[in-house]
C-alpha cells in the first residue's frame, strides 16, 4: 500500500482523461511546451544581451535641482 502501481496511475488516467477530455489535455501539453520553449529562448537572448555597465567618470558630478510646482485646487 505504500507506492502507486500501475493499475494505480491508469485508473488515475483514466479519471483525469474523463473528465478533462483528449483534445483539451492535448492542447494543454502544447501549450505547456510553447510555454517553456519561449522561457528558454528568453533567457538565451539575456544573457547574450548583457547591458554594458555604468562607466565611472572621475572628478566630474552632475548638480541637478528639482522643482516642484504647487497647483490651486
Amino acid at each position: 500500500m505504500g507506492s502507486f502501481s500501475i493499475w494505480h496511475w491508469l485508473i488515475v488516467l483514466v479519471i483525469v482523461m474523463l473528465v478533462f477530455g483528449t483534445k483539451k489535455l492535448r492542447n494543454m501539453g502544447s501549450d505547456l511546451g510553447g510555454a517553456v520553449k519561449g522561457f528558454k529562448d528568453g533567457m538565451k537572448e539575456a544573457s547574450a544581451d548583457k547591458p554594458a555597465e555604468p562607466q565611472q567618470v572621475a572628478g566630474q558630478t552632475i548638480d541637478v535641482e528639482s522643482r516642484r510646482e504647487q497647483t490651486k485646487t
